[in-house]
């Protein structure tokens, strides 16, 4: 009854740290036993906990020399584990760093679903839009806001879909002739007036749709994608550079290179800033108060 009494004593006394503290030593006891399952981890294990108890048992009986000496037995295995398991190490924290929990925990994958919806309906509509010769022009922001040409077209802050897309560049449509902006996964701005490529590498059958393309990849880091009004046919720019031809599951594989890729680091590098900005604060406050 006394140690049932201590138990709820400490349960009533624990905080959320402890809680965690805990849940976190499950887990790595976890991964370390689905590390050392293999046939020549375990027999390693289990002549490393061999040693550990000899090494108690030396100890309780005081045989002093004999415990020395597997304490630097000890002491050179852990650094030996090391070495002997870095591949199943080094896979282990890949793991722990591309899991998905994880990821969702900081909040990474729930950006990366939103683009992949952005792209799948972006793809419908430039499929169903060159089917009909429907002229358009999207721009993917990416770093670089496009601020500037922002302001030259009606801003529209809506959800990306492929009606929303197709009724923007409607033929009889108000919008339909300039760009489409799209930022942070959702229409910015519509019929927007976006810098001409003045390269001479284009070829002379290329209108003002595919100029303003080309134009705003080597103006921006922007992703641009360009449905033809004449041929109906699919591009796509990146940095100046033109990919014309392309079927739709090609542009969508293009787009998911390119934007989800570039998502993933963004929403990775606002991690890490924001783990930095947290830590300098700390460093901050510590030398305040010295």
């Amino acid at each position: 009854m006394d140690a049932v009494r201590e138990l709820f004593g400490t349960l009533t006394t624990m905080q959320w740290r402890d809680v965690l503290d805990i849940l976190l030593v499950t887990y790595l006891i976890y991964r370390v036993v689905l590390l050392v399952r293999s046939t020549s981890a375990t027999r390693i294990a289990k002549g490393f906990i061999a040693i550990l108890v000899v090494s108690a048992v030396t100890q309780i009986w005081e045989l002093w020399t004999l415990n020395f000496l597997l304490s630097q037995v000890l002491a050179v295995g852990l650094l030996a584990l090391v070495i002997l398991f870095q591949p199943e190490l080094r896979r282990m924290m890949d793991h722990l760093g591309n899991s998905v929990s994880l990821r969702r925990f900081l909040g990474v994958e729930k950006k990366l679903e939103e683009m992949d919806v952005v792209i799948s309906q972006t793809v419908k509509a430039c499929e169903i839009m060159g089917r009909e010769k429907v002229g358009a022009l999207i721009v993917f922001a990416r770093t670089q806001q496009l601020d500037e040409y922002f302001k030259t077209g009606t801003i529209i802050d809506g959800r990306v879909s492929e009606q929303m897309i197709r009724n923007i560049f409607f033929p009889k449509a108000a919008l339909h002739d300039g760009a489409m902006i799209i930022r942070e996964g959702r229409i910015a701005a519509a019929g927007c007036v976006m810098p001409l490529s003045e390269s001479h590498r284009l070829s002379a059958d290329l209108g003002t749709r595919h100029r303003a393309g080309v134009g705003t990849s080597e103006a921006s880091d922007a992703v641009v994608v360009i449905v033809s009004e004449e041929t109906g046919t699919i591009s796509v720019a990146v940095g100046g550079m033109l990919k014309r031809h392309l079927a739709p599951q090609t542009l969508e594989r293009l787009l998911r290179q390119e934007l989800i890729r570039d998502e993933g680091a963004k929403q990775e590098m606002k991690i890490v800033t924001a783990m930095k900005d947290i830590l300098t604060g700390k460093e901050e406050k510590s030398n305040d108060k010295k």
